[in-house]
């Protein structure tokens, strides 16, 4: 029996969209890996099967080889070595640390981040770093692509991106291919029209960085902002 064929309340993908991936019990997690079941079980009947066996421990479940899970009905060589893939990456992910974010302190740390993907363009580019609120960057993306003297960004974009990363400050960026430092008019109207949206949705526009190939301007620093 596939996961489509079960009650609505007992599809653990469903269950994973709309509660999150914490709401999961152990069994629909493994259920999930497997995808289905046998003719006599549901998947999540199988996968309360195969954890049983092993005192409901992923550690020793992780000790099975393809042979000892492909003894449940059910369970072919497929099967078998996406559960085991599955406990490998965990097991690989515990042993890694945590990856440290960069910090932001001010506008060159900034251009530190983004002038190896600006400095160089022929044509405008427009960015953003999305931080959390001790300042530590969360994403950066590339927003725009535009032409030799403009690149527009769609602000509900933007904003989109920084709910999605749950973040409370942005820093956004673009380049001058014509090697000025000077802000455009457009530059000023979007800088300001990002700010006031931000305003709203208590996420804060710390800088806007113009980068060329051997310099930047901060919208900060210059006190625009």
């Amino acid at each position: 029996m596939s996961l489509k064929f079960l009650a609505e309340d007992d599809r653990p993908r469903e269950k994973f969209l709309q509660k999150g991936k914490s709401a999961l019990s152990d069994s629909e997690l493994l259920a999930i890996i497997m995808g289905s079941g046998n003719r006599e079980e549901s998947v999540l009947e199988l996968a309360r099967k195969i954890l049983a066996s092993v005192n409901n421990n992923w550690h020793q479940l992780s000790l099975l080889s393809v042979k000892d899970l492909m003894k449940f009905n059910g369970i072919g060589e497929a099967k078998a070595i996406s559960i085991i893939t599955a406990l490998e990456i965990g097991r690989r992910r515990a042993g890694q640390e945590i990856p440290e974010k960069s910090l932001i302190g001010n506008s060159h740390d900034a251009y530190s981040i983004l002038k190896n993907q600006l400095s160089d363009l022929r044509t405008e580019e427009f960015w953003a770093i999305f931080l959390n609120n001790s300042n530590k960057v969360i994403h950066t993306s590339q927003l725009t692509q535009g032409g030799i003297s403009q690149s527009i960004v769609d602000v509900r974009v933007l904003f989109k991106t920084a709910l999605e990363h749950f973040s409370t400050g942005v820093i956004i960026a673009h380049n001058h291919p014509s090697g000025s430092l000077k802000p455009s008019k457009e530059d000023i109207n979007i800088t300001q029209k990002i700010k006031e949206a931000g305003k709203v949705l208590s996420i804060q526009l710390l800088d806007h960085i113009i980068v060329t190939q051997d310099s930047y301007f901060s919208f900060s620093d210059a006190g625009l902002l």
